[in-house]
């Protein structure tokens, strides 16, 4: 179906009202209602999904199992401040940014002023590392703050809603076209880091659960609601360094999940970073 809507010239036609908000949303709708429990047993079927790390008690829609809990103990945030970790489940990929621009191996390029809408903000990030993780229908799609510090407000930029799955993602920049939100984090030691939720297909709510304020690493930073998504982190030049297994040459991703050690940060201090 994917290679119709993304390949052909009729499925790109069709695409256009699918990847619409109004569709998402009332896609949403019907998946917030009692009625739609009916489609989890087809649907953990359909993906051979383990669920024994979730705690299934109070699922009372679609969305309320797909933004299912875990069991206590299922992920440990890894205990040294010095590591970088995976703020989700997913399958990760990193790159380096180079004069404003990400350029996947096998995918569409982008640039980091379309991704934020903003060139100011961009150049902050110009030299350091972009970090993607893409979760899958069948991950866990809660998320944590990949620091401690202090953060901004949310802020929200509107688009589109396609797949996040490497189909799309040769054909579209769908990173700098879909909905998506972010915040940026002022740490103590490990300069100002932005982390954003991107929304795709049929996912139409992104919820953060907090706005501006102090906040912790592992601390549970909000849900997604149906459908894959993406977790993108930009780090400032010389303030972290990502194992590197993740940054891959021939386009593949490697599976992590949350609060995995994935990097180790910098020694430099670079507190004094503005986040205005």
């Amino acid at each position: 179906m994917l290679r119709f809507l993304y390949d052909t010239i009729p499925g790109r036609i069709l695409l256009r009202p699918l990847v619409s908000r109004p569709v998402s949303r009332m896609c949403g709708r019907f998946l917030d209602t009692g009625i739609s429990t009916g489609l989890i047993r087809p649907f953990v079927r359909f993906h051979s999904m383990n669920l024994s790390d979730y705690d299934l008690r109070d699922i009372h829609s679609f969305n309320d199992f797909f933004c299912r809990r875990l069991r206590p103990g299922k992920r440990v945030i890894d205990p040294e401040p010095q590591h970088l970790i995976a703020p989700c489940d997913g399958l990760l990929r990193a790159y380096p940014i180079r004069n404003g621009l990400v350029v996947p191996v096998k995918e569409s390029r982008f640039d980091i002023a379309s991704l934020l809408q903003s060139r100011k903000l961009a150049a902050r990030y110009d030299g350091g590392i972009c970090v993607v993780f893409r979760l899958c229908v069948d991950n866990y799609h809660r998320y944590c703050y990949v620091d401690s510090g202090v953060k901004t407000g949310n802020r929200f930029l509107p688009g589109k809603l396609h797949t996040v799955r490497p189909i799309a993602l040769r054909r579209v920049p769908v990173f700098a076209e879909n909905c998506r939100e972010y915040t940026l984090i002022r740490t103590k030691q490990h300069g100002t880091l932005l982390q954003m939720e991107v929304g795709a297909l049929f996912v139409g709510r992104i919820q953060n659960l907090h706005g501006a304020g102090a906040c912790e690493r592992g601390q549970e930073k909000g849900r997604f609601l149906y459908g894959g998504s993406t977790v993108i982190v930009l780090l400032q030049r010389d303030t972290a360094r990502l194992f590197p297994q993740y940054f891959r040459t021939d386009g593949r991703e490697m599976p992590v999940r949350m609060g995995q050690a994935i990097g180790t940060y910098l020694s430099d201090d670079t507190s004094t970073t503005n986040i205005n």
